[in-house]
């Protein structure tokens, strides 16, 4: 009985699905209050936030694109090649849930830079994300600081499956927590042959951060400036859609939008992110305002992600079926670490780093 206690129950379909349902009254609300005020939007601020986040995506393909040229500095590819593939990316993050973008954007890398291999490409994100932590903990600790996100007994009752899910139930989210870690243990074991292999390609993607001052220079450098345009972006969304544009609500915006997009279960956090907004400015504007501008802000981005999406896919691969693409690319991946499988014979192996056998 005592081993049993350990395990914690599993939520209950009408749980699951009442929670879904929640979240999603909070968006369909959200996107009615939108067309409501949409007379009342201002374009021309709408507009400019767009073009800033059009900024902040350019700034962050090049950073990656000079993280790729460090892991391959005998292979010559295009910049625009990699814009390419990480606006397609982002453009299919904005539709679909799960990181569905990251196979698009990896296997349209992949095949940009001659030579590259999946696990090098793949761990190229590593460098980006190092700066991306540390910024968006400073963004976190000013939104903490003004007191103004909920607590955790108060994340059950936001109408966001996305948050309410995990805090009303902790003793699951431990347990698929632990699952995961442990399954991510066994499979490391399971594949430990081919572990040298493996470990030098995931070098290979992070060797920028062996030269720091080169790192600073051409990845740093990059990654503040796109944080910049996307603060800028954020102050002109909130003006566009009345809340009021201030560097406090912008960083609040932020936090938000970082907090809701944690668990992927909805495309760009729908829902999570309209129940943390409303919270978060209940002092600042009205619910009806809010809900508008949250909505409102997502539908542009997506739109716009997406749209430099299909002219990127159809540029790069000469059809605009993103489920052709995804599969493609996971066939790719898988196809490409079963040729990875190191030979038998030693007289025959390859230098790992040295690209795909």
């Amino acid at each position: 009985m005592g081993l049993l206690s350990l395990v914690p129950m599993e939520p209950s379909f009408h749980t699951v699905i009442a929670s879904i349902g929640s979240s999603l009254d909070a968006f369909f609300d959200a996107v009615s209050a939108f067309f409501d005020q949409l007379a009342a939007v201002g374009w021309g601020a709408l507009a400019f936030a767009l073009l800033l986040h059009l900024g902040h995506l350019l700034c962050r393909s090049r950073a990656w694109f000079n993280t790729l040229r460090a892991a391959y500095p005998n292979e010559r590819f295009r910049w625009r090649r990699l814009i390419g593939a990480y606006v397609a990316g982002v453009g299919i993050n904005s539709i679909l849930p799960a990181r569905a973008g990251d196979v698009t954007k990896i296997y349209f890398a992949k095949q940009s830079v001659p030579n590259s291999t999946y696990p090098a490409v793949t761990s190229s994100f590593f460098v980006e994300s190092l700066f991306d932590m540390t910024a968006g903990a400073f963004v976190m600790l000013f939104a903490i600081t003004q007191g103004v996100l909920p607590s955790v007994p108060q994340l059950p009752n936001l109408p966001a499956f996305d948050l309410s899910f995990w805090a009303d139930h902790p003793r699951f989210f431990l347990f698929t927590l632990t699952f995961f870690t442990l399954g991510l243990l066994s499979i490391y074991a399971a594949v430990s042959v081919r572990a040298v292999i493996f470990w030098d390609r995931i070098k290979q993607g992070v060797v920028i951060l062996t030269d720091f001052h080169r790192y600073l220079r051409q990845v740093a450098s990059l990654q503040a400036a796109a944080w910049l345009l996307r603060f800028g972006a954020f102050f002109f969304f909130l003006e566009a859609f009345h809340v009021g544009g201030s560097v406090r609500n912008a960083l609040l915006a932020m936090s938000v939008q970082g907090l809701s997009t944690l668990t992927p279960f909805t495309p760009g956090g729908a829902g999570a992110q309209q129940a943390l907004l409303v919270y978060v400015f209940r002092g600042v504007a009205s619910r009806t305002t809010v809900l508008a501008y949250s909505v409102g802000q997502q539908i542009a981005l997506a739109a716009f992600n997406l749209s430099l999406a299909l002219i990127a896919i159809f540029l790069m691969a000469q059809t605009l079926s993103i489920k052709s693409i995804i599969r493609r690319g996971e066939a790719e991946r898988k196809g490409a670490e079963a040729v990875a499988e190191p030979p038998t014979d030693p007289a025959t192996a390859i230098d790992p780093v040295g690209g795909e056998r």
